[in-house]
């Protein structure tokens, strides 16, 4: 690892002389600038789908809804498998602060808390030299002390005229400032004024830029109002039940389809108290005309915060560059995970189907990425801590369960990489009705595993904040595995765990499984009810 560091170190160093030789006005640094290690730019937004990255070549790249971030990884690493290990704000963001899963950092759902004291990532880099700094939405309620500086959102975080609690305005809780606009705008008017005024030119920067956006209910920057008006955005041809007969399973659907309005928020009205036909007021017939009505809403909403996103990253990148910094300058973009553009008539994320799994992930470094390399590594987002420690110069903890890709940045795949990458959703039918699940995911394979029980016994009974009355109370429902052929079918549409011509692959998956989740103590053993469910049904 020294000797790989030292040969890093030395390559971004006659890289940088090189280019600055040749472009001494936009990539000279600054004065007194230490170039000798990378900066490190972690940007992250909130629910940014890999369906709506124009890079990854989805039904809405022809929109071109993103030419900064594509153009990011025209110009770097563009990653295709990457995934979260539980598709919901505040545990993916723990994951990526630990490096470490969620029966290890304890951030299970939306509701746990990451202190101080276990705030790895920026105590880490802080160790290795670099000055920290956390801008934007943090969702991790305790202070994030670790930072050198922080200027974070309050809570989830208001899209207009929010409030944010930083480092430099008073003592936590009480250290409010308030601001006029949109969100998107404010947290890069920040990070830029950071990069301006506070940051130290005799060390590297380590800096972590999180956007709102765009996060449900979309609201978009004034601006954007005619973005896409007169555009007919592309349908997912799963949004329509007619199109997936064999999608899904007892535990998704019920016996004989009973649970079909009752499991998973909708486009269309197939969900009786949460769907945007309903919200956005849609009384359109036939029903299929009002189910397109609304997924045209739902995306035109979407799609204007993620412009505003795109934007603004053009005012940073913009920035960089005219200040020298861009060449010596790791960026890495990503979502908190994936998000459900209307497949399977689906909202919101939490399901651990691949539009709602798989994260967005590009890096750009001139010194150590070659312009346009592609990656199939299956990466997540455990890794990502460890890697970018690696890139600053030290190794990964032993307490870090992630490793470190920054070896393979060139798109190569080593023998001994992870195979299969695991997930777990805690919050059974919890605000977008989703059931509790785990499972593997491989390159080629997905097994998911429903074991539908309420995380807290004491949630049983009551109704989900989303519903208007206590008609469905929150109780077990349908245990039933999944599984599914990525590669034959890589929309998910065919439910293929009863044919028998995967038998073999089924059960070798299932051993994988249970070995990873004693691995990475994810047992359950704090939790004997959800073992004698795991255990009741594991053969059947």
């Amino acid at each position: 690892m020294k000797n790989l560091t030292l040969t890093t170190d030395l390559l971004i160093l006659a890289l940088f002389l090189f280019s600055a030789c040749g472009n001494q006005t936009a990539l000279a640094p600054a004065k007194g600038e230490d170039t000798a290690r990378p900066n490190i730019i972690f940007i992250m937004s909130d629910d940014h789908t890999t369906q709506a990255v124009g890079a990854y070549g989805s039904r809405l790249a022809s929109l071109n809804p993103t030419p900064n971030i594509d153009a990011l990884a025209a110009d770097g690493a563009l990653f295709s498998h990457v995934f979260c290990t539980n598709s919901i704000c505040t545990p993916s963001r723990g994951n990526i602060m630990t490096g470490q899963y969620s029966q290890t950092n304890g951030i299970l759902t939306l509701d746990d808390t990451l202190p101080p004291a276990r705030q790895y990532l920026p105590m880490e880099m802080s160790k290795l030299g670099y000055q920290t700094a956390m801008i934007g939405k943090w969702h991790l309620k305790a202070e994030p002390a670790a930072y050198d500086y922080y200027h974070v959102l309050e809570s989830q975080g208001k899209y207009f005229n929010p409030e944010f609690r930083a480092s430099d305005a008073g003592t936590w809780p009480d250290n409010f400032v308030k601001y006029e606009g949109h969100s998107t705008d404010i947290v890069t008017d920040v990070t830029l004024d950071w990069l301006k005024t506070k940051r130290k030119k005799d060390q590297p920067f380590f800096l972590m830029h999180h956007y709102k956006a765009p996060h449900d209910d979309f609201e978009f920057a004034p601006r954007y109002a005619d973005y896409l008006e007169n555009t007919h955005i592309p349908e997912p041809a799963n949004l329509y039940d007619q199109n997936q007969p064999d999608f899904g399973s007892e535990a998704t659907r019920g016996v004989n389809d009973d649970l079909r309005n009752r499991i998973g928020t909708s486009v269309s009205d197939r969900h009786p108290y949460r769907s945007y036909t309903e919200q956005y007021g849609i009384t359109k017939t036939p029903r299929d005309s009002a189910t397109s009505a609304a997924y045209q809403e739902y995306l035109k909403r979407y799609l204007r915060c993620v412009k505003g996103v795109d934007d603004n990253l053009g005012r940073l990148f913009d920035y960089l560059k005219a200040e020298g910094l861009w060449e010596n300058t790791v960026i890495i973009y990503t979502g908190d995970q994936g998000f459900m553009l209307g497949e399977h008539d689906y909202m919101d994320k939490r399901w651990m189907y691949d539009e709602s799994m798989r994260m967005p992930f590009i890096m750009h470094y001139p010194a150590g990425i070659k312009a346009g390399t592609k990656s199939e590594l299956l990466i997540n987002n455990t890794d990502f801590g460890p890697t970018m420690l690696s890139l600053a110069g030290g190794e990964t903890p032993d307490y870090m369960q992630g490793r470190s890709f920054a070896e393979y940045l060139d798109g190569s795949e080593p023998d001994d990489w992870r195979k299969s990458t695991y997930y777990r959703y805690w919050m059974h039918l919890t605000h977008h009705d989703v059931p509790a699940n785990f499972g593997l995911r491989t390159k080629d394979f997905k097994l998911i595993f429903y074991y539908a029980q309420p995380y807290k016994e004491k949630l049983i009974g009551t109704g989900s904040m989303w519903w208007k009355e206590d008609s469905y109370p929150i109780t077990a429902t349908p245990v039933a595995w999944e599984f599914y052929d990525l590669k034959k079918d890589p929309s998910e549409n065919v439910n293929r765990y009863d044919d028998p011509a995967y038998a073999d692959v089924i059960a070798s998956l299932k051993d994988d499984l249970r070995e990873m989740r004693e691995e990475l103590k994810e047992t359950d053993e704090n939790y004997p009810r959800f073992q004698q469910v795991i255990e009741a049904n594991w053969d059947k």
